[in-house]
């Protein structure tokens, strides 16, 4: 989630600067960067609980702490410090506290990995004192809703009594999910179709090889990754994997046509979020919105309303990967490496595209069902997902090869894979290591899983 927006930009009077809105988003090659933003359940050491907002040990007080020791600047919501920005940067909130650093735009996955070993040690620094630790995992695996603070954030309210009216599961996705995903550029509206049509294709490989949520309240939830299963049923009109994607005429346009069906959530202004949840965009466009008579969108509202949409994959003015649960350090370079790899060099895209061309609507809908359950063993095409992840991933080695842009010591970009090269070969994903320690060393207690995967 983004820091509080502004309301600003020029009024919207036609469908034509909804268009020059996306177009602005292609770059040249050599423009081309990679943002990667990454949550994680900050929790007190000593019980495990979810921190509250408030108090001496609480969420506000780690952004105070980041903001005082590293010169972060703090983002307000009425008194309450919010977000936090520098140089590019945005330190969040999640609806239930979660932490999230929406990262720079940078051009290799070096700085990326950096940036967050930076962070992460930045939060350390201020979390350590007062006995507060931060997890990456997909789904609070102890504490239920009722056990979890809301973040005072207008737009966090609204949606909190919106989501319960489209599905069962909004306000755990709220409360208790976290992920890490990587947005990306294109070059042209050709290239972005292929990149959408591609990376929506391969989501769940990415989901299944980050799977990293198999524990609710304490016990084993029958999935590997509970968090992707929970987005299936938190709002069927802004999530899912969009067929139209794969259909002849895709392209700016089609989007734009199916995120105006999209209801509204909000609109803000004078530093107020204003409940328009259930209401439609395209009557704001026609100055019909009842909430404000007369009044036309802004380019800014436009931005907030695409942000308000969850598919697997989305489009902005890039391309945002959505797919994978939150995890440890090396996930969370892993997972631009994989993107990157097999969107940012031609060969591998094509390569891939090719790999997934004839999939059809079916074998798409049957992959989002089956892999949040069974990750990389979900049966397919006489194979399993495991059998095509290893491909993927080998394309995504090939296509960091090529890129071939060096760091510290290494030639290119492949030893960010090395964690789900491992989980590719073996078949068993991060989920299943814990499910084993459970029922293994941890015998049936979640406290170890605490201890021995904290950042």
């Amino acid at each position: 989630m983004s820091a509080p927006p502004k309301s600003t930009g020029e009024p919207i009077t036609s469908k034509d600067q909804l268009l020059a809105y996306m177009a602005a988003g292609c770059k040249p090659r050599e423009d081309w960067r990679i943002g990667t933003e990454h949550e994680k359940f900050a929790f007190t050491r000593e019980d495990l609980r979810p921190l509250p907002y408030h108090g001496a040990r609480g969420i506000r007080a780690l952004l105070e702490g980041m903001a005082a020791q590293f010169g972060w600047a703090p983002v307000f919501e009425g008194d309450n410090p919010i977000a936090l920005v520098k140089e590019g940067c945005n330190i969040t909130l999640e609806p239930g506290g979660q932490l999230e650093l929406s990262g720079e735009a940078l051009r290799t996955i070096h700085e990326t990995c950096a940036e967050v070993h930076d962070h992460l040690d930045q939060v350390k620094a201020v979390a350590d004192p007062l006995e507060i630790s931060l997890i990456g995992l997909g789904f609070q695996p102890l504490w239920g809703r009722e056990d979890i603070s809301f973040m005072p954030k207008g737009r966090y309210q609204i949606m909190g009594d919106y989501m319960p009216t489209k599905g069962n599961l909004g306000l755990d996705m709220m409360l208790r999910t976290c992920t890490v995903q990587v947005n990306l550029d294109f070059e042209s509206e050709a290239d972005m179709v292929k990149k959408f049509r591609v990376s929506l294709a391969l989501q769940p490989l990415a989901t299944a090889l980050f799977a990293n949520s198999p524990f609710t309240g304490g016990r084993p939830n029958g999935f590997l990754s509970y968090r992707s299963h929970i987005w299936t049923d938190a709002d069927p009109d802004r999530c899912g994997i969009l067929p139209f994607v794969f259909e002849d005429g895709m392209g700016f346009e089609r989007y734009i046509d199916y995120a105006l069906d999209v209801p509204m959530y909000f609109v803000y202004r004078g530093g107020e979020y204003l409940d328009a949840s259930g209401l439609s965009f395209r009557d704001f466009l026609a100055g019909r919105l009842p909430l404000l008579p007369g009044e036309l969108p802004t380019t800014s509202d436009w931005g907030d309303h695409l942000s308000t949409i969850f598919p697997e994959v989305r489009l902005k003015t890039f391309l945002e990967m959505r797919g994978a649960d939150g995890g440890p350090w090396k996930s969370l370079c892993a997972l631009p490496a994989l993107w990157v790899g097999l969107l940012y060099d031609q060969t591998a895209l094509d390569a891939a595209w090719d790999l997934v061309a004839d999939w059809t609507p079916e074998e798409h809908a049957a992959l989002r069902a089956e892999v949040p359950r069974l990750a990389l063993k979900t049966p397919f095409r006489g194979g399993t997902v495991g059998d095509l992840a290893r491909q993927v991933v080998a394309l995504a080695e090939a296509g960091l090869r090529r890129r071939a842009i060096p760091g510290k010591g290494e030639p290119d970009e492949t030893q960010y894979l090395a964690p789900i090269q491992e989980i590719a070969e073996t078949g068993r994903t991060t989920a299943e290591e814990l499910l084993a320690a459970y029922e293994g060393d941890w015998q049936g207690r979640l406290e170890p899983l605490f201890r021995d995967h904290a950042y």
